[in-house]
């Protein structure tokens, strides 16, 4: 046999071997494979079930996923990169894990406000209402530019996986043309290292004397109930947010008020040791200080928050001038 002929023959075979093994993958790819293992690329239908078989997810935003016949799935992000010169919202992100009640942060072309407010609603998957809340401006809203909004949004528990958060612009003259909204993806949970905390806000209605006169003592606390991730410093995470001040529209109406957050003071450590907690803070504009009432409830909301806990027998604030009248 000639060299030639041995090359050809080799090379048939070759490609024989070649032919068999893309037919096997494709029908693998077509049937769920012999051994059921393979995922099934017919039913791959959207982004979360093409990212749940494991294919190649790209890093573009929005994200966008490949199957191996060809499709290109791209994640669902709402209609924010539509809207991105007129309002944006920092947290939550799109498709981020969400629970009950979640603080809503962001920012809008002043146009976008009406009396430095406008309204916020969240949908579960069957486009049932499950909440409403009003976001508010952070500073000067009379402005074409952009300015910081913030919301505390409570809601029903959902019965869908899904959601939407719809940011709308305040429209007071109801005309369809003067319409507009913000639509944001969300997934509903409170997450598997989720931990249930309380927070303890104020109320004066519930610390007054015969003479309806506010007393200023721990009788006027309220705990209101948050969760947090669950972490290496559960109580340093709960004092974090306590100082985050957020409350929602149904505990603001209840008469539940905080002065948190207060400009420049933050939370730098807090260490527990022997039953008491030390907490140390960093106060750079000095606004712990003021009347006697005002830093005592400021200094029980921290101490009630943090007694939560059983292992805290005593709380200490270091610098040791902070919260003095």
């Amino acid at each position: 046999m000639k060299k030639s002929d041995k090359v050809l023959i080799l090379s048939l075979i070759f490609l024989a071997i070649i032919g068999v093994i893309i037919w096997h993958y494709w029908d693998k790819v077509d049937d769920g494979g012999d051994d059921g293992d393979t995922p099934q690329v017919a039913v791959v239908n959207n982004f979360d079930e093409c990212a749940s078989a494991g294919y190649v997810i790209g890093e573009s935003y929005p994200r966008q996923c490949w199957t191996p016949d060809g499709r290109t799935f791209v994640e669902d992000i709402g209609n924010e990169l539509e809207k991105t010169d007129l309002i944006r919202i920092s947290t939550p992100r799109p498709n981020t894990t969400i629970q009950s009640p979640v603080k809503i942060t962001g920012e809008a072309r002043g146009y976008w406000f009406f009396e430095a407010s406008f309204p916020i609603k969240i949908y579960d998957a069957d486009g049932k209402e499950l909440g409403m809340a009003i976001a508010e401006a952070k500073s000067e809203w009379m402005t074409e530019g952009f300015v910081p909004f913030e919301a505390m949004l409570a809601f029903d528990l959902p019965t869908t996986a899904k959601g939407t958060l719809v940011l709308q612009k305040d429209n007071p003259s109801g005309l369809p043309e003067n319409e507009d909204k913000l639509v944001v993806p969300v997934v509903f949970g409170a997450g598997e290292n989720s931990q249930a905390v309380s927070l303890y806000y104020y109320n004066p209605d519930k610390d007054q004397d015969a003479s309806g006169n506010v007393q200023c003592s721990k009788q006027g606390l309220v705990p209101v109930s948050r969760n947090i991730t669950s972490g290496d410093n559960a109580i340093r995470d709960t004092i974090k947010l306590l100082l985050e001040g957020g409350l929602t529209a149904e505990e603001k109406n209840g008469g539940v008020t905080t002065e948190y957050p207060i400009a420049g003071l933050s939370l730098k450590d807090a260490n527990l040791r022997d039953g008491t907690l030390t907490l140390t803070f960093d106060d750079s504009e000095g606004r712990t200080v003021g009347g006697a009432c005002r830093v005592g409830v400021l200094w029980s909301q921290i101490e009630s928050t943090a007694k939560q806990f059983p292992e805290v027998k005593e709380v200490k604030f270091m610098p040791e001038e902070l919260f003095q009248p």
